[in-house]
């Protein structure tokens, strides 16, 4: 069976949805009025106090739906009853798509970040604002092995969360290699050195996992491996370093 033009339309678009917690979470994103936001759910358990009230009072300003639910039921939306505070929003994120798109996307030159088993939460908000920042044109983050978009990576990344596109895939090995374009896998073995690299119009770096590197699958998917120079005795840098590095290559 087909699927039809308007469930997959609708599909897409709860796919585009990240969920984030928090009450100063919460209120940060509600007072920003260039982030769309799907639905509010709030916890029947909350006690009513100042900042409930001011996220109240901005998701009725911006006519933002309200839903209430039971403190599991929203633990179960959160996914996160820890530290949600009885608070969570269905952001919708349009930079948020999926990396089928990315052949319709970049249909000539690119610069892209493939991130393979990033578990760093800081590290991850640290790489947005460095790509963000940067003419990288994109992040792809696979859903597996990876940490998740969440508040502390939103703090991480100092507000440029949603300020470049992030293609989500199952794994790397997906969608590595697009068409025409060339893996480049950061490595401190590797005998080329970044800064002798011509870089290809299209070109898609992998950084690794923080403390193994770039797994042995996705390296054998890469086309060029290259590493940073190291003195002194040190032997690597942290991943959101490198990626600073890697997204203001000239």
């Amino acid at each position: 069976m087909i699927d039809s033009p308007e469930y997959l339309a609708k599909r897409a678009f709860f796919d585009s949805l990240i969920t984030l917690y928090g009450r100063n979470v919460a209120v940060e994103i509600l007072r920003d009025s260039t982030v769309k936001i799907h639905k509010l759910h709030l916890s029947k358990s909350n006690r009513i106090d100042e900042t409930i009230e001011e996220i109240l009072s901005l998701a009725e300003a911006r006519g933002i739906e309200i839903k209430y639910h039971t403190k599991d039921s929203l633990s179960r939306i959160s996914k996160n009853s820890a530290q949600d505070q009885g608070v969570a929003l269905d952001v919708e994120a349009q930079n948020y798509r999926n990396a089928t798109m990315l052949e319709n996307d970049f249909p000539n030159d690119f610069r892209l970040l493939a991130l393979d088993g990033i578990n760093n939460p800081q590290n991850l908000g640290m790489i947005v604002r460095s790509a963000a920042a940067s003419r990288i044109d994109g992040i792809i983050l696979p859903k597996k092995n990876s940490t998740k978009l969440s508040p502390l990576v939103m703090k991480a990344s100092a507000g440029t969360l949603f300020k470049i596109p992030i293609y989500y895939c199952d794994t790397l090995s997906e969608v590595l290699p697009l068409k025409n374009s060339t893996v480049i896998t950061l490595s401190s073995h590797a005998v080329e050195d970044i800064h002798s690299l011509k870089i290809p119009s299209r070109a898609i770096f992998v950084l690794g996992n923080e403390s193994e590197g770039v797994s042995r699958e996705i390296e054998l998917l890469s086309s060029v491996r290259v590493s940073i120079p190291m003195h002194r005795g040190v032997e690597s840098l942290n991943v959101a370093i490198t990626a600073g590095i890697v997204a203001f290559l000239p």
